[in-house]
C-alpha cells in the first residue's frame, strides 16, 4: 500500500540558507566553485528530488541594458538541448541584492581541470573521447540560429559526470548571441584561453575553437597555458605576437601537437568544430 510523500517542514527547510521564488529550489552554504564573477553553489530540486547548481552573478556593474540582454540570451539559453552542454533550469534577478541567480544540472564529477588533476594517468583515448565530446557541444552552439559564441571556454567551465565519461560544456552567462554576420565586439573572456582577435573586439565562433585548442594543451599536459607569465599585459604581448606557451612544448605526441596547431591557426585557415569531427585525429577507432 503506497503512501503520500509529506511536505517538506519547516526544520527541514531551515537546511537552506535560501529558496528561490518559486519555493522548487534551494541553496546550501556549500560552495562547488568560484570564478572571477560568479560563485557556484550545492542547490536541491525539492521537485525532482535531486541535486542542482545554484549560480550567483553579482550584477552592481551591470547596467539596466545589460541586464535585459542577459535576461533574454539565458532565456535562449535554457532552450538548448544537446547531451554535451549542461542543462539550465530556471533563473530569475535578486534586485534587493543585485544578483543574477540561475539554476542548473550539476555534474558530480566537477569540472574537467580538477577532474584531470586527480587522474594524472589518462590514455590518449580518453583525451580524444573528452574532445569529440566538447566539440559536439560547441558544434550545437555554432550552428544554433542564431549562433551563439561561448567565449569562455577552459577546463574550469567544461564538466564532468566521471562515473560514465560525459561531458558538458557549461557557464554560458558569458556567452553572446550573434546574427547571420556571426560578428561580435565585446571583449570578454579568460586571457590565457582567448584568440588574438578577440583582443581587437572583431571575431566570430572561431575564437571559441582557439579556446578548445588551449583546452586540448591543458588536458594533455595538465598546465594552464601561459602559466610562465606574471601579468595580463604578458599573456596578451605573447598571445597577439603569436608566440606559443611554454606548455606546448611539453607535449610530446606530434599528432596532438599538430592538432593543437590547427586549432589555435589563423581565423581563415582555423576550422570549425564540425570540421574538427571529421579531422583523422579524432576519428574513433578500437585502439
Amino acid at each position: 500500500m503506497s503512501s503520500a510523500i509529506p511536505e517538506t517542514s519547516d526544520q527541514d527547510r531551515e537546511l537552506f540558507v535560501e529558496v528561490d521564488p518559486s519555493g522548487r529550489y534551494g541553496r546550501y552554504d556549500e560552495v562547488m566553485g568560484v570564478g572571477a564573477v560568479k560563485k557556484v553553489y550545492r542547490g536541491f530540486d525539492e521537485v525532482e528530488g535531486m541535486d542542482v547548481a545554484w549560480n550567483q552573478i553579482k550584477l552592481k556593474d551591470f547596467d539596466p541594458s545589460i541586464l535585459r540582454r542577459l535576461s533574454s540570451e539565458i532565456t535562449l539559453l535554457q532552450t538548448l538541448k544537446n547531451e554535451n552542454i549542461i542543462v539550465s533550469y530556471n533563473f530569475w534577478i535578486d534586485t534587493e541584492h543585485g544578483i543574477l541567480n540561475f539554476i542548473t544540472e550539476a555534474c558530480v564529477s566537477g569540472n574537467l581541470r580538477d577532474y584531470r588533476k586527480k587522474h594524472k594517468f589518462v590514455s590518449l583515448k580518453a583525451l580524444k573521447n573528452w574532445s569529440r565530446q566538447i566539440l559536439r557541444g560547441m558544434e550545437h552552439l555554432h550552428t544554433h540560429e542564431p549562433c551563439i559564441i561561448h567565449r569562455d571556454l577552459n577546463c574550469s567551465n567544461i564538466f564532468i559526470n566521471g562515473n560514465i565519461g560525459k561531458v558538458k560544456i557549461g557557464d554560458l552567462g558569458l556567452a553572446t548571441v550573434v546574427g547571420k554576420s556571426h560578428i561580435a565586439h565585446t571583449l570578454l573572456g579568460t586571457p590565457e584561453y582567448m584568440a588574438p582577435e578577440l583582443y581587437e573586439e572583431n571575431y566570430n565562433e572561431l575564437v571559441d575553437i582557439y579556446s578548445f585548442g588551449m583546452c586540448v594543451l591543458e588536458m594533455a599536459t595538465m598546465e594552464i597555458p601561459y602559466s610562465e607569465c606574471n601579468s595580463i599585459a604578458m599573456i596578451y604581448k605573447k598571445v597577439t605576437s603569436g608566440v606559443m606557451p611554454e606548455a606546448f612544448n611539453k607535449v610530446s605526441d606530434p599528432e596532438v601537437k599538430a592538432f593543437i596547431e590547427r586549432c589555435i591557426g589563423q581565423p581563415r585557415v582555423r576550422p570549425f568544430a564540425s570540421d574538427l569531427l571529421k579531422d583523422p585525429f579524432l576519428i574513433e577507432t578500437n585502439n
